[in-house]
This record gives structure tokens, C-alpha cells and sequence, in this order.
């Protein structure tokens, strides 16, 4: 199961289950102004930021 961390893991920024989020394939977690500054690539990984799924459920 994708997990779904709570904050932005470059400005600590609030990242809920059913608000914005960007991930690469390792489930790295940044905020959208994050991920745009960074041209959408993962700064651990080198991988892509992507949008991440909402979860409305607390699954």
C-alpha cells in the first residue's frame, strides 16, 4: 500500500491524505511549489514527481 506522509519532505509543508502531493517511485513526498522548484525530479532519487493519488478513506 502507497504511503501517504503528512508533510513536504523539503519545506515540512502539510501534505493530508486528500490534498496535494507530489511522489516519485520511492514514495518520496513533496509539496506542488516544492516540486515545481525542483523541475519535478526527486532530489534523493533523481526519479520523477508525479502527481499523488488522493485518498478520501482513512484506509
Amino acid at each position: 500500500m502507497l504511503e501517504m506522509r503528512t508533510e513536504c519532505e523539503k519545506c515540512k509543508a502539510p501534505t493530508p491524505k486528500a490534498g496535494e502531493a507530489c511522489i516519485c517511485s520511492f514514495e518520496c513526498t513533496f509539496c506542488p511549489s516544492c516540486a515545481e522548484a525542483m523541475n519535478k525530479t526527486c532530489p534523493n532519487c533523481g526519479g520523477e514527481l508525479l502527481a499523488r493519488p488522493k485518498r478520501t478513506l482513512d484506509a
